[in-house]
Parts: C-alpha cells; sequence; structure tokens
C-alpha cells in the first residue's frame, strides 16, 4: 500500500457530500480517490472536491478497483451488513456509516469477516474521536463528578416535513433510534464503561411503522439513566452526568459545530464551573486519520466493531423490552 489510504465512496448519499467526502480528502495520510455513481449531476460536487477521482458506474466496479484501499459506506441503515461484507470479500478496509446493523448479531459475520481477512472494518461513530468526549471520559475516571447517580440524555431535531427521507421510512431501517439514539446510548457507555442491566421503561411513538418520539429509562450498574430521542421535536441535544460530588454537562454533544460549539463544563459541590472549549476540532476529520492510522500503522482503532454491538446490544433490549 502506497503511504496513505485511497478511500471509495458507494454512493454519493447527501451526508457523504457535505460531510465524509470532505473529511475523506482532508485527513492525514488519506484522499478520496473514487466514488460509485450512475448520476453525473451527483458527481459533480465530489470531483470538484477531489481532482482527478474516478467514477464508477456501479458499487461492484468500486470494489474491483485496485487504486481503492478503503471504501466508505453512506448506504440506507438496511443496507449497511451486506456491503459491508462485499467491501472485505473484495479486500478492501470499510467504514460504514451506524447503525452498521438492525440488530446485535448481524454485526458478527462483519466481525467474523474482518478478521480472517486481517482488514480494519468499523462503524462510523464519529463522535468517540472528538476530543471533548476523551475530556469528559478523563475528567468522569479522574473523580470529577464524584460518584455517579445519574445521566440524562436528549437528542432531537424536526423532519416531518420529509416522508420520503429514509429515516420516516420502515423498509430502510429509518427511525430516530437507529439514526441517534445510538448516540444517546453508546456515548454513556463510552464515558462510564458500563453496560445495561435493564430496560426499566419504554414510551415509544411510531408514525408509519418508525419510531419518532421515545423516553427510555434505563438502569446500570451504578446509575440511573433517561434519555428522549425524536425526530419530531424542535433541534436540542445535551447530556448530562450527575454524581454526587459534582455535574458535567455537554451543551453540543452530537453535532459540535453544527449545533454548537463543543464544551465540557463541570459545576463542583461548590458551584464553581470550570470548562473546557473545543471550537475547531472536527470529528468527521479526526475519524478518518484514527481510521488512516488503523489502516497504515496498525494503530488501536477507539471504536471497534465491538464496541458498537454493545450500543446494539442496548438497543435490542429497548426492542424487546417495549414488545414487553
Amino acid at each position: 500500500m502506497a503511504d496513505h489510504v485511497r478511500w471509495g465512496i458507494l454512493g454519493a448519499a447527501k451526508f457523504a457530500r457535505e460531510h465524509m467526502g470532505p473529511a475523506l480528502n482532508a485527513g492525514r495520510r488519506g484522499r478520496l480517490a473514487a466514488l460509485a455513481t450512475s448520476s453525473a449531476e451527483k458527481a459533480a460536487p465530489f470531483a470538484a472536491l477531489a481532482p482527478g477521482l474516478t467514477v464508477h458506474l456501479s458499487y461492484e466496479d468500486l470494489l474491483a478497483d485496485p487504486e481503492v484501499d478503503a471504501v466508505y459506506v453512506p448506504l440506507p441503515n438496511h443496507l449497511h451488513v451486506d456491503w459491508a461484507l462485499k467491501a472485505l470479500e473484495a479486500g478492501k478496509h470499510v467504514l460504514v456509516e451506524k447503525p452498521l446493523a438492525m440488530e446485535a448479531a448481524a454485526f458478527d459475520p462483519v466481525i467474523a469477516a474482518r478478521d480472517a481477512r486481517g482488514l480494519v472494518a468499523a462503524e462510523a461513530y464519529m463522535v468517540v474521536h472528538h476530543p471533548q468526549w476523551a475530556k469528559a471520559k478523563a475528567l468522569y475516571e479522574a473523580g470529577a463528578i464524584g460518584k455517579l447517580r445519574r445521566v440524562s440524555v436528549a437528542f432531537s431535531y424536526d423532519n416531518r416535513a420529509d416522508g420520503g427521507n429514509i429515516r420516516n421510512r420502515p423498509e430502510t431501517g429509518g427511525g430516530a433510534i437507529p439514526d441517534i439514539g445510538v448516540y444517546a446510548y453508546g456515548t454513556v457507555r463510552f464515558v462510564t464503561g458500563e453496560e445495561p442491566e435493564a430496560i426499566l421503561s419504554t414510551e415509544i411513538e411510531r408514525e408509519n411503522g418508525v419510531d419518532v418520539w421515545s423516553h427510555i429509562t434505563a438502569r446500570f450498574p451504578s446509575f440511573h439513566y433517561t434519555g428522549v430521542v425524536s425526530m419530531r421535536m424542535a433541534p436540542f441535544q445535551e447530556v448530562v452526568f450527575h454524581g454526587e460530588g459534582g455535574v458535567m454537562r455537554l451543551a453540543a454533544p452530537f453535532n459540535a459545530g453544527v449545533y454548537g460549539e463543543a464544551s465540557v463544563e463541570v459545576q463542583g459541590a461548590d458551584l464553581e464551573v470550570r470548562r473546557w472549549r473545543f471550537p475547531a476540532a472536527n470529528h468527521y476529520v479526526l475519524q478518518v486519520e484514527a481510521f488512516n492510522a488503523a489502516v497504515l500503522d496498525g494503530a488501536a482503532y477507539s471504536c471497534p466493531l465491538e464496541f458498537s454491538k454493545g450500543t446494539q446490544e442496548m438497543i435490542d433490549m429497548i426492542w424487546a423490552a417495549d414488545r414487553g
């Protein structure tokens, strides 16, 4: 392999055009080399971003391209596992948009293929690559808020006007929990290192067969969790870790730089507030650079598939509890 990772993208998704395409091309030791789309119009902004871009008319052609080392998969949720496996079978490293799978067991063949091929495969869980989450984890582990008793998470946006959006369609694996519940649950697991013992309550509202609002409570070994995620509320996001010795708050935890400035705030029992700000960090670029280092150097990747599977296991527990 060259001294950089040559990336290909399966499909000209809006998210890939606006966020991940630029990140793949901006990340150190990598560049965007190829795109698979049959639409010249959709290919144009990618070509402008990456001069010399090879455009393939099919996903299969891109996977067969010897000038592509790694593949980014931003396809609808229900296609993630199949194309992740096809990429690995073609000898490509693969970064797949979250959620990689719609149930935890579906992670297993991807993990097995990763290991059998000796390749890097991961879910595109960009938030844990952001320094605000590394800081939150370090503060928690250092005892900055004392014994943790409660975690509260809220994440919402409103896409009711876009009925054709894949998030609003059950056949494409839509729903607020698959889309943003992975953040509301996974980041808490990341900071605390704990797994849920039980889902205590589920209140879920659905439209057209997909969840659009939910309130979930859960018991972890050392704290109580409560979280709301919704595709039918005004945009808002916040995570609060409430301990016996203080409170830690992240005000733009998931869409840093878009929703607001990333920061971690700790209020002690004496009401003194300390704040750490991260105005310039781009978690998409940092994610790509971590992936490139894993490919080129064999560096440990901070968000392996086993971690992502754990988040899906919590989601599976929520579905099971909701069914009664």
